[in-house]
Formats: structure tokens, C-alpha cells, sequence
């Protein structure tokens, strides 16, 4: 029997071996409890914990069918190039962290091709869930870039950005785009655009092998007002002519038409032109990104989708 008591681990060491003696070695908690010396109670929690901090990634290695069978459906009706649906993880759960293992097998089979490719990134809460859930692997003749700037308003690094992350498990070059998501002025971003750094980076981005890409909604929960990056009066306003989505914090409306308005051209980044033949693929679930997922797909801005069961199934109605 092991003794916790008898050891110097920390508790997240402990956390960590309890899970795995859950779900990797398959044992009950009242096995792990007897095995650790520690009550049923303190196992449990520490199992819970193992999955809390990350510690222990649980993937499903098997397609559901009727997650195929809406992945053909998704496919057939919007012309995608690549569709994934993760099994929904009913309410109240992040959707995010649903489709982040599904997302992070689409990665990785692009990281597993010989050939390098230059793959580009947006930011978002779904695509960090995605960069935390992908195995690392032998890929340091791919390059990494972003496709917009990762200065917040108030100077900090964007929370959500997700490169660094990225190719720090991968030990790949990376290439960020070190400008303001948004600037004051149409002049302060041509000024950025033009040095020579960030046309370089630009330009690699620009001509990305492939592109993953977060799908932000524009109600009053749209993550660009959420974190800063516009007011509540811009938000009205671009409500007021359509904005359905965003992309790259490029906003666009119901039909995927980009936005003609003051505030797309502040944006420090690549916008993703729609019709493209390269994979453009979208991470996004829940109720509250269907308006924007249906923008993105009608206008094609993206030609693949990583999604979950109740978000395709409102997709398809």
C-alpha cells in the first residue's frame, strides 16, 4: 500500500496520482482510497481535482454515430472541406472545453503532415481550451502565426491569445502580430501595418497552409465588448447594422458580409477573405454562436467546423 504520509508529494501531486489510478489504471475509488491510505471521501476529491486542474486529459477514442451522421449532414449542407461534432455535455457545462478535444485532434492531424505548413491562429476562449488539450508532438518544421494583434486596450497581453501556447508545446517558431487588437485610429494602424516586423508577419499569415479560427457572437455577451476591446455604445451600433459575428475581431453580418464601418477598419490583423480553397476552420459551440455560425458558413468565410451535437443539430434545422 502506498502512504501518502510517507512521502514529500504536493497535493496536486497527489491529485495527479489518484487520477490516474482512476482513469488510467481503472480503478474504483474505494480501490484508490485502500491503495493511497486516505478515506473514500479525500480520494473522490482528489479524483475531481485530477480533472479540474488539467492534470488528466480523457479522450473519447471511438465516433458516436450520430455525431458522424450530423458531420456528413453539416458537410452536405454547407460544402465544408472538415467537420467534427463532439457529444453535447448538456447545460450548464462550457462548450468551449466540449468540442476542446475534438479541436485539438483536427490540429494534430495537421501537425502530423510532413510537409511544413504555416498554420495561423485566432484567439478566443475555445481555441485556448483547444491549445491546452492537444498532445505535443514532432513539429518544428511547421511555423506558427497569428492572424491579429495581441495588445489589449490597457496594454496587457490579450488573455485569450494563443500562439505562445502553442508553440511552446510544440518547440515550433512562432510569429506574433505584437500590435493592438484594435487601434484609436485608422492612421495609428496603417503606421503599425507598415513596419517591417508585422508586414512580414502580415503577409505570413495572409497566405496560411491553414487557419483556425474562434467564431465570436455579437449579442450583448459579445466577447469583444465582454473583454474591453469595444464599448456598449460601439456594440449598439454595430448591432444596428447587422453584425451577427466576429472573426478575428472582424465583424460581420447574417449573410457573412463584412461590416463597411469605422470600427473594422481599426482592426490590427489579417481578415479572413471568404472563399478560400485552404482549410479555414472554425471552433465554436453553444446557442449563443449559431447567429454567428451561420453568418460564417453563408458567406463562407470558413470552409470547416469543429462544433458539438445541440449546436450542428440547430445548425441543420
Amino acid at each position: 500500500m502506498i502512504r501518502m504520509a510517507d512521502t514529500d508529494s504536493t497535493p496536486l501531486d497527489d491529485a495527479a496520482r489518484a487520477g490516474w489510478l482512476y482513469y488510467i489504471a481503472g480503478m474504483t475509488q474505494d480501490q484508490i482510497a485502500t491503495e493511497l491510505g486516505i478515506s473514500r471521501q479525500r480520494a473522490q476529491r482528489l479524483v475531481s481535482r485530477a480533472m479540474s486542474e488539467g492534470l488528466i486529459h480523457v479522450r473519447l477514442n471511438h465516433r458516436i454515430g450520430a455525431c458522424m451522421d450530423l458531420e456528413q449532414a453539416l458537410r452536405d449542407k454547407y460544402q465544408l472541406t472538415r467537420c467534427r461534432v463532439a457529444p453535447s455535455l448538456g447545460p450548464g457545462v462550457d462548450s468551449a472545453k466540449g468540442i476542446a478535444a475534438a479541436a485539438a485532434e483536427e490540429l494534430e492531424r495537421f501537425l502530423r503532415m510532413t510537409d511544413p505548413l504555416v498554420i495561423a491562429f485566432g484567439t478566443g476562449r475555445a481555441l485556448r481550451a483547444m491549445a491546452e488539450r492537444f498532445m505535443p508532438s514532432d513539429a518544428s518544421h511547421h511555423r506558427i502565426v497569428s492572424l491579429l494583434g495581441n495588445i489589449a486596450p490597457d496594454g496587457s497581453a490579450t488573455l485569450y491569445d494563443v500562439i505562445s501556447r502553442i508553440a511552446e508545446k510544440l518547440d515550433a517558431t512562432y510569429y506574433p502580430m505584437p500590435v493592438p487588437v484594435i487601434s484609436d485610429t485608422p492612421q495609428e494602424r496603417e503606421f503599425f501595418m507598415h513596419l517591417r516586423p508585422i508586414k512580414a508577419v502580415f503577409e505570413l499569415a495572409r497566405k496560411a497552409d491553414v487557419t483556425f479560427v474562434g467564431v465570436g457572437q455579437m449579442g450583448d455577451d459579445a466577447p469583444l465588448a465582454v473583454d474591453g476591446f469595444v464599448s456598449r455604445e460601439v456594440l449598439e451600433e454595430l448591432q444596428a447594422q447587422g453584425a451577427a459575428g466576429e472573426i478575428g475581431s472582424w465583424v460581420y453580418d447574417g449573410q457573412g458580409r463584412y461590416l463597411d464601418s469605422p470600427r473594422n477598419a481599426l482592426v490590427g490583423g489579417v481578415r479572413v477573405e471568404p472563399g478560400q480553397t485552404k482549410p479555414v476552420i472554425g471552433v465554436a459551440a453553444g446557442k449563443n454562436k449559431v447567429k454567428a455560425l451561420r453568418g460564417a458558413l453563408a458567406g463562407r468565410i470558413i470552409n470547416g467546423l469543429v462544433t458539438d451535437e445541440a449546436t450542428a443539430q440547430i445548425l441543420l434545422s
